[in-house]
């Protein structure tokens, strides 16, 4: 790791784990919270989680865990070039999406309306409640016990699609690296989805083209010389990756500076969002982001396996509330104080989707 920049998160400046604990022989904290991440089980579970494919039907396309890998890829780079904490970027990266129930926003949309009278499901905020209280691999807390500036990252994530939580945490904004892991993950998304939207044939490469980020990014990849369509729309995606992140480094080193940025204190206090893009390429990002609303996320093919979730999860959760012996003995110690209907959302919120079909199936 290169020298860090004096506004980036260090285990000097850190408010450190709500439980003390004695420092690691070779690895740094940040380190010890990205592998508490990486072996956890809600991380390996991410694997047959749904990006927009379902895992185990559509295999060629990003899952939950290989969309939460391209994250930390684009996080790690851009905190490299901008001198900020590359393992605590990655670890938010790694982390950000925990709390993903199965079947993705589908699946998370049904649970909010199901616990509208018990508080509601965010995956944020489910995100949080894994990393203090679900995963318990430690005899002395519940929870990972990560950093304070990854918790912060964590419940401060926000996008198109994610809303920033309180989580008992004073700062507004997030660090440096918290943020850069907000655009990591906005770009990641957009370039992959807009990838398999393509494999899958539900968007074509003429409709595509129509949009400026995809019409540039094969000028520069020089795409009429290029026969296969497979590495057509591959280096493509690519491309529009590599602009956004170069615009993202020139511009954020931009607002660093001109808002007189010099240590971490500065950042939180600032209050808005340094790491960011050009207003041009922002506008072009958004663009992606409408067209792949109306002409993916939206397709009728999409839209009737979205039926297909309400009802898979709506029946799987109505079950389990009127039977909660179904679930493991740890989930039910939970009902007593956090209420039944929480439990159960913790329990299906876990699975992947392949176990949530096995538990209907039973």
């Amino acid at each position: 790791m290169s020298e860090l920049a004096g506004y980036a998160v260090a285990e000097a400046n850190s408010r450190g784990r709500e439980f003390p604990e004695d420092p690691h022989p070779y690895r740094s904290a940040f380190e010890r919270d990205r592998d508490r991440v990486i072996h956890s089980s809600a991380f390996r579970r991410l694997e047959g989680k749904t990006q927009v494919f379902t895992p185990g039907l559509d295999d060629f396309y990003r899952t939950r865990l290989t969309h939460t890998i391209e994250v930390a890829q684009i996080g790690r780079t851009l905190a490299k070039a901008l001198r900020l904490n590359e393992d605590l970027t990655e670890a938010i990266c790694l982390a950000h999406d925990l709390g993903h129930p199965p079947f993705g926003h589908t699946g998370e949309k049904v649970l909010n309306q199901l616990l509208l009278d018990f508080g509601g499901f965010e995956h944020n905020r489910q995100t949080l409640r894994i990393v203090t209280l679900l995963e318990h691999p430690y005899p002395a807390f519940m929870g990972l016990n990560l950093m304070y500036e990854t918790r912060l990252g964590l419940a401060k994530h926000r996008s198109p699609y994610d809303l920033p939580q309180d989580g008992g945490l004073a700062e507004s904004r997030p660090s440096l690296e918290g943020q850069v892991a907000d655009l990591a993950d906005r770009i990641a998304y957009n370039c992959h989805d807009l990838e398999d939207g393509r494999r899958a044939r539900l968007v074509t490469g003429e409709q595509a083209r129509l949009i400026p980020l995809v019409a540039e990014a094969e000028q520069a990849i020089g795409i009429e010389a290029i026969d296969d369509y497979t590495i057509r729309r591959t280096r493509t995606s690519k491309a529009i990756i590599n602009a956004l992140v170069s615009d993202c480094i020139e511009i954020s080193r931009l607002a660093i500076d001109r808002a007189g940025i010099r240590a971490l204190d500065d950042v939180y206090a600032y209050g808005q969002p340094l790491i960011g893009l050009s207003e041009e390429s922002d506008g072009k990002l958004r663009q992606l982001e409408r067209f792949l609303l109306d002409n993916f996320y939206l397709h009728p093919t999409l839209i009737q396996t979205a039926d297909q979730v309400r009802q898979w999860v709506s029946q799987l959760f109505d079950r389990i509330v009127s039977k909660p012996d179904l679930m493991p003995t740890y989930f039910q110690r939970f009902i007593p104080q956090h209420g039944l209907q929480r439990a159960v959302a913790d329990y299906i919120a876990g699975m992947t989707d392949r176990f949530c079909l096995k538990m209907l199936q039973g």
